[in-house]
């Protein structure tokens, strides 16, 4: 029964998001300070969750093959290498450290 009300609860909580979003009066979206938040926000989030996923594992910091394959992919940013390297140096960083470390 829990897993029904959870569901419940999820589908009512995203339809009262959308229609919050919805009675937003145009104004206010088109104010710079909201345009400014509404751009960055994204990419905070995606930095957020990168993070989380790369760094934690459950409630305790972990720096493994993942955490080399970020940075990796960092110095090729830096270097202002093409989106398909940068995905490809992350790549295979990350095997070859997971292959050394077993």
């Amino acid at each position: 029964m829990n897993f029904w009300m959870a569901i419940g609860v999820t589908v009512v909580g995203c339809y009262a998001v959308k229609l919050i979003g919805l009675l937003v009066p145009a104004g206010a979206l088109e104010r710079p300070v909201v345009q400014r938040l509404s751009a960055l926000l994204p990419v905070a989030l995606l930095a957020a969750l990168t993070a989380q996923q790369t760094f934690a594992d459950g409630r305790v910091l972990v720096l493994d093959a993942k955490a080399a394959g970020v940075a990796a992919a960092a110095v090729a940013l830096v270097l202002r290498a093409p989106f398909l390297v940068v995905v490809g140096a992350a790549v295979v960083v990350t095997a070859g450290v997971r292959a050394l470390a077993g």
